[in-house]
């Protein structure tokens, strides 16, 4: 087992070029969020964005659009129903996050098999929340498994995986991950991240004041603003995974819960900590 400690911050978190602009950190587009559920969608860009991502486009329900630019305004959004410009921003995406809060109806699930089918070989997929149950229950395929990441929760695993919840070994859940191929980042009290370059990969770190709704949200948009600006490899999958549990951990020590929110409104100054110590 390899155990993430806080080197892993100064490896992946680079100092900014001089010379640069916003495309120089990545195309992120977001996909959720129904009629009911916008705020997991909000969520995720606004971990998305305060984790560095240079441009984030959120492909929403209309209902959330008012709220996403109250709170975002750094935020592009589209309606679902804007096929023309979702090709356009689909095609220029460095990544892609499918799932928070995007429900499990039908139109979610052809939005899936669209990302699915116009993935190309150079983006990477996260696949999150009701993407993960909507993938699992019509066992669809993955184009590129080695550039894909999946965000479960144990329940969620269990349905992705075929593993009942006491099943869900260490080498069991090694095993499951190879047949897939994608990069799994399997959550509980304590996360651990699974791919065939090193087996699983431990993060210590996390705390009860995390369990609160919008914390996987939250993750799913660090992992995504990450993997647009920095080295795509499991070590920045691992450093978005630590980070957001050493932020919660450190606003836990004088709070009873850690809000989601609280965690994305931090980055910047962790991220800015961490890249003047390398």
């Amino acid at each position: 087992m390899v155990q993430m400690n806080i080197e892993i911050l100064s490896k992946v978190i680079t100092q900014r070029p001089e010379i640069s602009h916003k495309g120089t950190f990545g195309r992120a587009v977001l996909i959720g969020g129904n009629r009911q559920y916008g705020g997991a969608i909000i969520m995720s860009a606004e971990a998305c964005i305060k984790s560095g991502a240079g441009l984030t486009t959120v492909i929403t329900a209309e209902k959330n659009h008012t709220a996403l630019h109250t709170r975002l305004p750094e935020a592009m959004v589209l309606d679902f129903s804007e096929t023309d410009a979702i090709k356009k921003v689909l095609e220029s995406a460095d990544v892609i996050l499918i799932g928070p809060g995007l429900g499990l109806e039908e139109p979610a699930l052809s939005l899936l098999k669209h990302i699915l089918s116009v993935q190309s070989a150079k983006q990477w997929l996260v696949i999150d929340g009701s993407a993960i149950s909507l993938f699992s229950k019509h066992a669809l395929i993955l184009p590129y498994p080695e550039q894909t990441v999946f965000t479960p929760h144990e329940a969620e695993w269990s349905r992705l995986s075929g593993l009942a919840l006491t099943d869900q070994t260490e080498e069991n859940n090694c095993k499951k991950q190879t047949l897939l191929g994608a990069k799994i980042v399997l959550k509980s009290h304590r996360t651990t991240l699974y791919d065939k370059s090193i087996a699983y990969y431990h993060n210590p770190l996390g705390n009860p004041g995390m369990a609160t709704g919008g914390t996987g949200d939250t993750l799913a948009g660090i992992i995504t603003g990450f993997l647009a600006q920095f080295e795509q490899t499991i070590d920045t999958i691992g450093a978005a995974v630590y980070l957001h549990s050493l932020i919660g951990d450190e606003l836990y020590q004088e709070n009873y819960l850690v809000l989601p929110t609280s965690i994305s409104a931090a980055l910047p100054s962790y991220m800015k900590r961490y890249t003047e110590r390398n």
